[in-house]
C-alpha cells in the first residue's frame, strides 16, 4: 500500500504490528535513515537489538547471497517478541531477491524494513510494496517539516506549551 506524506507520518509513529514490512526510499538519506529508525525502535522496542530481534543486512549482502533474507524472516528468535529485519540500501537489483520473499510472507514471520534511495514510479520495488495486501511504500520527499512533526520532535524532547508566536517562528525556519 502506498503511504501519503500525512498517513507515512502516522504510520512511522505507530506502524502496523501484523504487517509484512515497509519501503522507505528518498534522496535525502539522512531523513529516510531517522524513519526507518522510528519504526524499528517501535517495533522492537528499545532492547531489540541487545535480545536479538533485530536483523540487519546491506542490499550487496542480499545481492550477494538472494537466500539471507528468507532465512531471516523465518529464523526464529530466542527472546520473545517481534521481530525486524532491516534491509538497507537497496537498489533495483537486490529487489530481485526481495520479490519471492516479501510474495511469501505469513504472519509470525519477522516483518521486513527495506531502505533505499531515490526510485522512479516505475521501480520493481515500489509496485511489490505498494501491490502488496500487507506492506507498505513511504517516499521521503525534501518537503520542509510540518507542523505536525515539528510539534512531534518538541514532544519527544520535552518541550510541551510552546508560546503561538514561538511556534510559528520555528515552523518559518523549518521552511
Amino acid at each position: 500500500m502506498k503511504l501519503s506524506v500525512r498517513d507515512a507520518n502516522s504510520y512511522f509513529r505507530k506502524p502496523d504490528p501484523n504487517g509484512a514490512g515497509i519501503l522507505i526510499y528518498g534522496g535525502d538519506a539522512m531523513r529516510v535513515a531517522l524513519k526507518r529508525q522510528d519504526v524499528i525502535k517501535t517495533l522492537v522496542g528499545p532492547n531489540g537489538e541487545e535480545e536479538m530481534r533485530l536483523t540487519r543486512m546491506s542490499g550487496a549482502d542480499l545481492r550477494k547471497d538472494p537466500a539471507l533474507l528468507g532465512d531471516a524472516i523465518k529464523a526464529q528468535g530466542f527472546f520473545p517478541g517481534p521481530r525486524v529485519v532491516f534491509v538497507e540500501e537497496v537498489t533495483e537489483v537486490a529487489s530481485k531477491a526481495i520479490i519471492p520473499v516479501l510474495k511469501d510472507w505469513v504472519a509470525g514471520d519477522a516483518q521486513i524494513v527495506v531502505t533505499a534511495g531515490q526510485l522512479a514510479a516505475k521501480s520493481s520495488l515500489r509496485k511489490l510494496f505498494e501491490s502488496h495486501p500487507s506492506a507498505y511504500a513511504a517516499g521521503i520527499y525534501d518537503d520542509p517539516p510540518t507542523r505536525d512533526e515539528i510539534e512531534t520532535v518538541l514532544r519527544v524532547a520535552g518541550l510541551n506549551n510552546i508560546d503561538r508566536d514561538a511556534m510559528d517562528l520555528i515552523a518559518a525556519l523549518s521552511r
